[in-house]
């Protein structure tokens, strides 16, 4: 791939216009908004100047509702010798262009598996695909030629790629990111209106189940008009254990043994099952899980505080699995905890005990 035409110059497609120029690649961008293709080429991200003539591929980087017609304009227009979108929703963009008439073997859907709470090309990063999974949906109509583009494209970015059908990839991603998405929000929803007392005891599994909240609205009304069906019969189920969890809590406050019993049984049953369910997230690099032990580390919140603890474990001779920080209310401090191999953890505290950090046991 010598040259590209990235339409759509928001988060997704202006990461993937700096993660191409990185690689050599003469990028040009276009957005149906003039000001935000300029600040995109601002960044270093390509030149906002249309190309001369066909482009090896070109990215459509547009929302879900509005794919089908961008790809479709474009590829009337002959701008690329192959067509690629990255929206989150794979199968009705496909069908949408299929009704159109369109000759369908330039075009494959794909779809990167990563992102951020902020969009725009202000947010956007070269690295922000990097280890993520891309899936691409071919069919037996896709050119090899379009293929090869699209896997040239996942590694000009670092990404891992992953082949999926169109309708199992949109039944997937209802179940690993959109219902999370607003089960996370109805959560973070219930903070609107609370006490200022209670919010200040927001500890780090708030904020973990929250998270993602945060992200713009308008962005996620898109992703999920184009994908209802699937989203709502997870919620469906998840209403179901929500409803029985309820009715087990209530049990819990009766007077009667037995209902107490049924009450234990009804939270213990969901707790377990969502045990059951959290060993299956994959791990390190998307290995199998694996359980580390931590190392829990009181900090001051100063300069440099960080980058002494990762020295000394690396002196100790320790590799940190993962990295979480806690940080304490009300005070410049907070708590580092250190995810290490278990035979690792008396190795790691010893070591940092000696350098006269306080371990938290």
């Amino acid at each position: 791939m010598r040259t590209a035409l990235v339409i759509g110059t928001g988060l997704i497609g202006t990461s993937a216009a700096l993660a191409l120029v990185s690689r050599g690649v003469v990028v040009h961008l276009a957005d149906h908004d003039p000001e935000q293709a300029r600040t995109a080429s601002a960044l270093g991200a390509g030149t906002d100047e249309a190309p001369e003539g066909p482009v090896d591929l070109a990215i459509i980087a547009a929302p879900p509702a509005y794919v089908a017609g961008v790809l479709a304009d474009a590829m009337r227009r002959g701008v690329a010798r192959g067509y690629l979108d990255v929206a989150s929703v794979k199968g009705g963009p496909r069908r949408e262009l299929e009704a159109l008439g369109l000759d369908l073997a330039s075009y494959i859907g794909s779809h990167p598996m990563s992102g951020r709470e902020k969009s725009g090309p202000l947010a956007a990063t070269g690295d922000l695909f990097e280890g993520r999974p891309w899936v691409l949906t071919p069919t037996r109509d896709t050119d090899t030629e379009v293929l090869n583009l699209a896997l040239e494209l996942v590694s000009h970015c670092r990404a891992v790629p992953v082949v999926m059908d169109a309708d199992a990839h949109d039944r997937a991603v209802a179940l690993v990111s959109h219902m999370p998405h607003l089960v996370s929000s109805m959560v973070a929803a219930r903070l609107e209106n609370a006490e200022e007392a209670a919010v200040r005891l927001c500890g780090q599994g708030i904020r973990d189940v929250t998270r993602i909240a945060a992200s713009d609205p308008g962005m996620w009304i898109d992703i999920l008009s184009a994908n209802p069906g699937p989203v709502a019969d997870l919620l469906t189920d998840v209403a179901a254990d929500l409803g029985e969890t309820v009715q087990a809590l209530r049990s819990l406050q009766s007077s009667d043994e037995a209902k107490r019993r049924e009450g234990v049984t009804g939270v213990e049953d969901v707790l377990r099952r969502g045990n059951a369910g959290q060993v299956r997230v994959p791990g390190k690099h998307g290995s199998a899980p694996r359980a580390y032990e931590v190392v829990a580390v009181l900090i001051d919140d100063q300069p440099g505080q960080l980058a002494r603890i990762f020295a000394d474990a690396g002196r100790a001779g320790v590799n940190i699995e993962d990295v979480r920080i806690e940080h304490a209310t009300g005070q410049q401090a907070g708590l580092v905890q250190l995810m290490v191999e278990p035979k690792a953890a008396p190795v790691l505290s010893a070591s940092l005990r000696e350098r006269g950090w306080a371990i938290r046991q």
